[in-house]
């Protein structure tokens, strides 16, 4: 597959919005680029797409239209042009596609102020967003442990999103069903487990590169939870370049 100008615009909107995973993608061969920048960059416009606008009926709007375009690719009808949604068609199976369709629904909760209902619907959300498109990812590079792949994704998204509970509350979000230290790193404990899991499955290097710093933020939170609500949790600039280093010459994560 070669980079076509819709590739290196998905690739550049990855590096515009997300420069620490555009890192993680360009230490992959390659082939895999190929593959991963237009899920990342579909990830991306997913991520914001609700958030764009305060008018909620406009923010529906916008998760549909990429609903849509989910829809064509599951269904195999004629695809959309689109800088994204047109090499996305090139990546994606028909499972893979619907995967990214439940990650969309789930973000509708990005839309609205409601805190979520339990610790089960948290866990669905970071599921069916982070978890979803490590699976997505890892098919796309011929990966079949969906399971493991799932883990992987959990714990990677959890990791994200507990680095963005500071940014979600300043937006009136209600970001963690108990936001109390204990909670927090009993939280981050249990990625640490499913991160665990993930390790006895088979996944792609290249797909678990794009994860490479959920270990190192998860045991951060676990041991210094106050992290979360003040804002601190981040590696350092030379950590995370020596730890993307590390696991693209070892494939060790």
């Amino acid at each position: 597959m070669e980079f076509d100008d819709d590739l290196i615009a998905c690739a550049q909107l990855v590096e515009r919005a997300d420069p620490e995973r555009f890192r993680s993608l360009m230490a992959a061969p390659v082939q895999a680029r190929a593959k991963l920048f237009p899920i990342f960059a579909f990830n991306i416009e997913a991520a914001r797409a609700p958030w764009v606008t305060q008018e909620t009926m406009i923010a529906e709007m916008r998760l549909q239209w990429w609903r849509d375009a989910l829809e064509e690719i599951r269904s195999g009808k004629v695809v959309r042009r689109h800088e994204v949604v047109t090499p996305l068609a090139r990546v994606l199976d028909a499972a893979s596609a619907e995967l990214l369709d439940r990650g969309l629904a789930a973000r509708r909760w990005d839309i609205y102020r409601d805190p979520f209902e339990d610790a089960a619907h948290f866990d669905r959300y970071i599921e069916e967003t982070g978890g979803h498109l490590m699976v997505a990812s890892a098919r796309a590079l011929g990966g079949t442990d969906d399971a493991a792949a799932l883990n992987l994704g959990y714990a990677a998204g959890l990791a994200a999103y507990l680095c963005a509970v500071p940014e979600l509350e300043s937006r009136g979000r209600v970001p963690l069903v108990d936001g109390r230290p204990d909670a927090v790193a009993t939280l981050a404990q249990r990625g640490l487990e499913r991160l665990t899991q993930a390790r006895r499955g088979d996944i792609p290097k290249a797909a678990a590169l794009v994860a490479w710093a959920a270990g190192p933020l998860l045991r951060l939170a676990a041991r210094q939870p106050g992290r979360v609500a003040s804002g601190d949790l981040y590696l350092s600039g030379p950590v995370q370049r020596l730890r993307l280093m590390w696991q693209a010459a070892t494939g060790r994560w």
